[in-house]
C-alpha cells in the first residue's frame, strides 16, 4: 500500500483526510469507512461493559473534557479557528445522513471551546 502521507502534504490536507474518514458516522481506518458487516461483527465481539467500568470511563471523560478545555484556553486564536473548523467539519453535509450522534458530537466541541474562552477571559 502507497504511504498517503507525504512530506508535500499540508497540514490542511493531513487534517482533511483524516476529517473526511469520519463521514456518515463510517469511522474507520486508513482505507476509509468500514462496512455495516465489518462494524456489526466487531461490535458483537466487544464485551459488555460493566456498571464500575462504565462509572470509570465517565469519570475519564469528564476528566479528559476539563483538560482539554484547560489546553484550548491556552491555544492560539488559529488553533482556536482550527478547532471550531473542525466541529463544522464533522457537522451533517448535504447528501449526508443526520445523524444525533454527528450532531451532538459537533455541538459539544463548540461547547469546550466556548467554554475555554471563559477561562481565557478570566485569566487574561
Amino acid at each position: 500500500m502507497q504511504d498517503k502521507l507525504s512530506s508535500t502534504s499540508s497540514p490542511a490536507d493531513l487534517r482533511q483526510d483524516a476529517l473526511s474518514r469520519w463521514d456518515n458516522e463510517g469511522g474507520g481506518g486508513v482505507d476509509g469507512p468500514h462496512n455495516g458487516e465489518d462494524l456489526l461483527r466487531a461490535l458483537t465481539e466487544i464485551p459488555v461493559l460493566t456498571n464500575s467500568e462504565l462509572v470509570q470511563l465517565r469519570i475519564r471523560v469528564i476528566a479528559l473534557e476539563n483538560v482539554v478545555i484547560a489546553l484550548l484556553a491556552q491555544a492560539s486564536a488559529e488553533q482556536l479557528t482550527i478547532a471550531r473548523e473542525m466541529a463544522a467539519y464533522i457537522a451533517p453535509r448535504p447528501g449526508y445522513t443526520h445523524h444525533p450522534l454527528t450532531i451532538r458530537a459537533s455541538a459539544l466541541m463548540i461547547d469546550l471551546v466556548q467554554r475555554a474562552d471563559h477561562f481565557r477571559l478570566v485569566h487574561s
